[in-house]
């Protein structure tokens, strides 16, 4: 998985193995060994790589494709939470990763945003309310 990671982010860079060898400040061999998993880098060395390919340690290490629907490791801060259907009256289910990570719990009112261009976003009213205060004072 590690090592996985290392070679579908190095190549999605237009990378090569010298290439990360020179960010990383080692030789392009032990890029080598580390993709096959044969060895893996230090916790200095597996900072220096996610930071060279905009990712987070833990994204670098753990990251398993299936996991998001076979998609790369995403950039920090951006996620993919999966498919959710939309039931017959319009409801979706938030999955439970996008629930902890934004802290939405039962109850919690949410606003709708939509652009015709760019799609649907969902925000915490309390949130997207004191940004409009914030706009209204400003005004």
């Amino acid at each position: 998985m590690f090592g996985d990671n290392i070679v579908q982010l190095r190549k999605l860079h237009n990378m090569t193995q010298e290439d990360l060898a020179d960010k990383v400040g080692v030789t392009r061999q032990s890029v080598a060994q580390w993709e096959s998993g044969r060895t893996c880098p230090n916790l200095t060395q597996s900072k220096a790589i996610a930071d060279a390919f905009e990712v987070t340690l833990d994204d670098l290490v753990e990251f398993e494709p299936a996991d998001n629907l076979g998609l790369n490791v995403p950039p920090k801060g951006k996620h993919l939470f999966g498919l959710v259907t939309v039931g017959d009256k319009g409801q979706i289910v938030i999955p439970a990763k996008a629930r902890k990570l934004f802290d939405i719990k039962q109850g919690d009112k949410l606003v709708v945003l939509g652009d015709e261009n760019q799609g649907i976003a969902i925000v915490k009213a309390e949130s997207f309310l004191h940004i409009a205060d914030m706009i209204r004072g400003g005004i």
